[in-house]
């Protein structure tokens, strides 16, 4: 069945290859739900290891399916594969040769580990309890690829509902590189879309008396907006509104007809993301009244909060710990701010998700931010990623295995 120390040299032994695998992505960039090179680089490097392939119906998505040397419960592990609209500032020698496109958020790097995984598990095959769900995902970047993969069946692609499900995020800045860090509960908050469209009476601007000028209306919802969240709203358990784009009118001169704006609105708890989606379109609409106008609002559901599984949590620590060293797992005390749809997947089956420190600085509290132009990765992760990716395999489907036997859940 191999040990934890031969995983650990094979893993080592990928790491070239593996890095010339991400590279080759990065280079060649895709945004959205159709990464057509993204997806034949995959299928390539998945070539000759004897799984099951099969790809997305509505987007470019791959799902691997690896049979374990004894039939028993499947687990998911997932990476996402598109990029970003930012044009890359990095002087990298392997930068985006797409104008434009950038993986601004290192998803190029999940690619990488997941097919380093997907080579370590298929050479291991006796030593899993079950089968193994390869999840590629497309459209992670505002597009719900998880959502689309999930309506495919991928979480029953091993003919059999996963068990568990396991994903990681790279992060340029923050954590110290080649640190792994996660927390139980919620890690990642919920976003929404916000946009206000208030309708006004437009006329000339020495006699504002004479329209109902939507400008002024809607630079006071903005302003109440940022009320609402800590008048209605407990700060242990926050919401953040951020307006991000304002317009309104042509000319200095002239009181417009209309103005718009939109925000995100970001949660840490389902109760709040239902709650603000009310309290939002309620504060607006009331303030158009208040000034005679009338407020088009309108609420768009992106993703919900990314919760961890206690259990599942401890479990991924406990393995990070034990195959590269417990300083190299740290728990995380709050929830980040930013959003991620493999929170839909674990929606659906108890899992974990887990962010690993990939700074290419010494200092990587003043690095380049995810999604910044200048965002850079360490390729130095990639072999750990993807031997943690195979070991919480390898471990959750015996845990999974031996529940079954005996009865215990």
């Amino acid at each position: 069945m191999g040990t934890i120390d031969q995983r650990r040299d094979e893993a080592s032994a990928l790491q070239d290859d593996l890095v010339a695998l991400r590279r080759a992505i990065h280079r060649h960039p895709e945004i959205g739900l159709q990464l057509p090179r993204t997806q034949e680089a995959v299928l390539k490097a998945l070539d000759g290891l004897g799984l099951e392939v099969s790809t997305g119906r509505a987007l470019s998505s791959v799902t691997a399916v690896l049979r374990g040397a004894r039939p028993g419960p499947a687990v998911l592990l997932r990476a996402d594969m598109d990029a970003l609209a930012i044009t890359e500032a990095t002087g990298l020698d392997y930068a985006s040769e797409v104008a434009g496109v950038m993986h601004a958020c290192g998803h190029d790097l999940h690619v990488a580990m997941l097919v380093g995984a997907a080579r370590l598990l298929s050479a291991h095959r006796d030593a899993l309890d079950g089968d193994v769900v390869f999840m590629f995902q497309p459209g992670e970047e505002g597009y719900n690829g998880a959502g689309h993969m999930i309506a495919e069946g991928v979480l029953d692609a091993a003919g059999v509902r996963v068990s568990s499900a396991y994903g990681m995020h790279v992060r340029s800045h923050q954590n110290q590189r080649g640190t792994f860090s996660s927390r139980p509960g919620p890690l990642m908050a919920a976003v929404d879309g916000l946009s206000v469209t208030v309708h006004g009476v437009g006329g000339h601007g020495s006699m504002p008396h004479k329209g109902r000028d939507p400008v002024t209306t809607a630079a006071e919802m903005v302003i109440a907006l940022q009320t609402l969240v800590t008048r209605r709203f407990d700060a242990f358990d926050p919401v953040v509104i951020t307006v991000g784009s304002f317009h309104a009118g042509t000319s200095a001169s002239t009181i417009p007809e209309t103005a718009r704006f939109e925000a995100t609105v970001r949660a840490f708890s389902s109760a709040n993301q239902a709650l603000i989606r009310s309290e939002t379109a309620r504060l607006c609409e009331n303030i158009a009244w208040a000034y005679g106008s009338t407020a088009e609002v309108e609420y768009r559901e992106i993703y919900p909060v990314t919760v961890n599984n206690a259990e599942q949590y401890a479990f991924a620590g406990d393995v990070i710990s034990d195959v590269l060293g417990p300083e190299r797992f740290q728990s995380v005390a709050n929830p980040i701010g930013s959003a991620e749809d493999f929170s839909r997947v674990l929606d659906e089956v108890p899992g974990c998700y887990v962010l690993l420190g990939a700074s290419a600085a010494d200092d990587p509290l003043r690095a380049a931010s995810n999604h910044s132009p200048r965002a850079i990765f360490d390729d130095a992760v990639l072999s750990d990623g993807a031997l943690v990716y195979a070991e919480l395999a390898i471990r959750a489907l015996h845990r999974d295995a031996s529940r079954r036997l005996t009865g215990d859940k």
